[in-house]
């Protein structure tokens, strides 16, 4: 009998704490989606993340990481985490930027000098202030910032001035702080979904795209161009964000959980890209691509005549904050 009644205790206590949403509720199930290969860091790092999330919180969450532009292309998935078909993804703030211009100041070309740089604007005064004004904006939340790489342009024909590229059709991502650059050299700039880009190329729709060396490598745009031109215009990042509406629903603690595992993928992630990098001039070198340097001071010089920041919604005063930081190296 006293069993009989400890059972049913049990069992009045499980059912209370489903009911209240308690340790034994259901499991949450996550979508986080991006638009990168499956064999890149940024989704290795991302499923290593949903992994750990799960084990922190004792199974309360089960995230799936969908890459390959599987929930749509980088403008959908922003979207969809005001929508609801994801909670998570990674992006980069020129996308944030279409929420809230002012984040995506640090696409204006030549902003940062390197990745220590970037990276070191990751932890400033200056990139807390512009992701809260994101957050405001969407209530969506920042965790972390990846290093994407250094983008450099790939074309049929090679070029060394700002002059050669006039006339250029240029693949360039669908957020306005893409476009910067080759529109003060003149190119005919023609905005691609990311997915679509390697046949693009391949059938002639464009002459040239940009990209770091890492994504040049992924996507295999070095089997349809020839040419690299190390125009190193833009120190890209990403950030993983987390929807307004997965965010309020999270609790102090798991919001730390959530934080923490983030920042320690952002970091390894990181690390992959820079050592990579650094190693695939050579290794496009070995496949026959012609590699062009240029005057990087040019190319700059005639982005800051032609284009200006109000133009893109970006505050020259952010800007200058960012020059004013030292990097770590």
């Amino acid at each position: 009998m006293i069993d009989r009644r400890r059972g049913l205790a049990a069992a009045l206590a499980l059912a209370a704490a489903v009911a209240l949403g308690g340790p034994a509720s259901a499991q949450t199930k996550l979508k986080w989606a991006h638009v990168y290969e499956p064999a890149e860091p940024f989704h290795t790092a991302s499923v290593w993340a949903a992994g750990e999330i799960a084990k922190r919180t004792n199974g309360r969450y089960q995230i799936d990481v969908y890459p390959s532009s599987q929930l749509g292309k980088e403008s959908d998935i922003n979207q969809g985490l005001a929508l609801g078909t994801v909670d998570m993804i990674i992006s980069g703030s020129s996308f944030a930027g279409k929420a809230y211009p002012p984040i995506g100041v640090t696409y204006y070309p030549y902003t940062f000098r390197d990745a220590d740089h970037l990276l070191a604007y990751a932890k400033s005064d200056v990139f807390k202030e512009l992701a809260k004004g994101y957050e405001e904006k969407t209530g969506n939340q920042i965790l972390s910032v990846t290093y994407y790489g250094v983008r450099q342009a790939t074309s049929n024909k090679p070029f060394k001035t700002c002059a050669e590229m006039k006339g250029l059709k240029i693949r360039v991502p669908d957020a306005p702080a893409y476009l910067a650059m080759p529109k003060a050299c003149g190119a005919n700039i023609t905005p691609i979904a990311f997915a679509e880009v390697y046949l693009a190329l391949q059938n002639g729709t464009v002459d040239a795209q940009e990209n770091p060396l890492t994504t040049i490598e992924a996507k295999k745009f070095y089997e349809v161009q020839k040419n690299i031109i190390l125009t190193g215009h833009i120190v890209d990042h990403l950030n993983t964000v987390v929807s307004g509406a997965l965010w309020k629903k999270l609790s102090p603690e798991d919001r730390k959980i959530f934080t923490e595992v983030a920042q320690e993928a952002a970091a390894k992630a990181t690390a992959e890209v820079a050592k990579r990098e650094k190693e695939l001039l050579d290794v496009f070198k070995q496949k026959g691509l012609t590699i062009t340097e240029v005057d990087t001071a040019e190319f700059r010089d005639t982005v800051m005549k032609n284009i200006t920041f109000e133009s893109f919604g970006y505050r020259k005063a952010d800007w200058d904050r960012i020059q004013a930081i030292k990097s770590n190296m």
